[in-house]
């Protein structure tokens, strides 16, 4: 997959476009997770208006992680936050009220509106239950975030479909039950930003992860599929690659843990906010990487080569060009998790 990558300061991102999360990010990281939060929610003399101002965000996940940061983020940029957590562990366990409503808390103590809905996305009541709530409290819905997921690692051979469906149902149902509703509304009023969430799994697979990377790749034809669908009303949706230190990337093995947890959740807000933004009105349909201070463009699917033949094609004759004519794209992690591949000549 070709790729563009455009390295930026996030710093320079809050200079231009988004006026309170880089005083955020910068005191989050000096004085720690709940200190950085009050911090994100303060609002500068210099930064006057924030780009939210009058918009409402649904963040799902947004009681931990990424979806935490996402969540103060917005409410710093001026919006009003519905904050969706579920609770449960990392595996998908034991539901609590407890992260949507410390989140919730944080923000009611840096000046900013916001309330908790304990649901699941990972049904189709849940997520009608989230947009219905914005809508009540709130009046309105501008914005939605999809956050929520969970894990359930085990090698295709050895993954149960409890372990499968478990995975599937919160990370890409969870976005349809959400983005069902949603759209309906954003599609009558003509306006609107969504902001999906895939994964490098997703992108480029994971041997350890197959439920998980089935789902963040389907999640990119679903935001393709949406910002297509949802273009004549004015509506966008794009999709957020990133790598963080999260409780989900805490679980990663060795080499690969040290470089997803080197940046800070905090980092992803930014890219949200902005994206969520009138500014960005004009970007849809597009997956964006992101890493601490590094911002990147994917490019979409296209042929690589093309091979013909008049007379159609036997098992034998495409045995004798397909290395020459065709070849392969070779798949990144193959090299990147030192997997040797082929195993023997062609």
């Amino acid at each position: 997959m070709r790729i563009e990558v455009v390295r930026i300061l996030l710093h320079f991102i809050g200079a231009g476009t988004l006026p309170r999360p880089p005083v955020y990010l910068a005191r989050a990281a000096a004085a720690g997770s709940e200190a950085g939060g009050r911090a994100a929610l303060r609002r500068s003399e210099e930064a006057g208006m924030g780009v939210l101002d009058g918009k409402v965000a649904v963040v799902t996940g947004g009681g931990t992680g990424i979806g935490r940061a996402v969540s103060l983020g917005l409410a710093a940029a001026g919006a009003r936050v519905v904050v969706n957590d579920y609770g449960v562990s990392v595996d998908g366990r034991d539901p609590s009220g407890g992260p949507a409503s410390g989140v919730v808390a944080e923000i009611a103590r840096g000046g900013g509106r916001a309330i908790a809905c304990p649901e699941s996305v990972a049904t189709m009541a849940g997520g009608k239950t989230v947009v219905d709530l914005a809508l009540k409290e709130f009046g309105d819905l501008h914005i939605v975030v999809c956050c929520a997921g969970i894990l359930r690692e085990r090698m295709i051979f050895n993954m149960s479909e409890e372990e499968w469906d478990a995975v599937i149902a919160v990370h890409l149902k969870g976005h349809f039950a959400v983005l069902r509703p949603a759209t309906a509304h954003m599609r009558e009023k003509k306006t609107g930003s969504i902001v999906t969430f895939t994964s490098t799994a997703g992108l480029e697979g994971s041997p350890g992860q197959p439920n998980y990377s089935a789902a963040k790749e389907g999640i990119v034809g679903l935001t393709r599929s949406v910002a297509l669908a949802m273009a004549k009303y004015g509506v966008r949706c794009n999709a957020i690659s990133p790598t963080a230190d999260t409780r989900m990337t805490q679980r990663l093995p060795g080499d690969r843990r040290t470089a997803a947890t080197a940046t800070p959740p905090e980092a992803i807000a930014p890219v949200v906010a902005f994206l969520a933004s009138d500014r960005a009105a004009h970007i849809t349909g597009q997956v964006i990487g992101v890493r601490g201070d590094e911002i990147t463009v994917f490019s979409h699917p296209a042929p690589l080569r093309t091979a013909t033949r008049a007379n159609g094609w036997t098992p034998e004759s495409l045995a004798d060009v397909w290395d020459r004519a065709l070849g392969q794209d070779r798949l990144r992690r193959l090299d990147a998790l030192k997997i040797p591949w082929p195993l023997t000549s062609p």
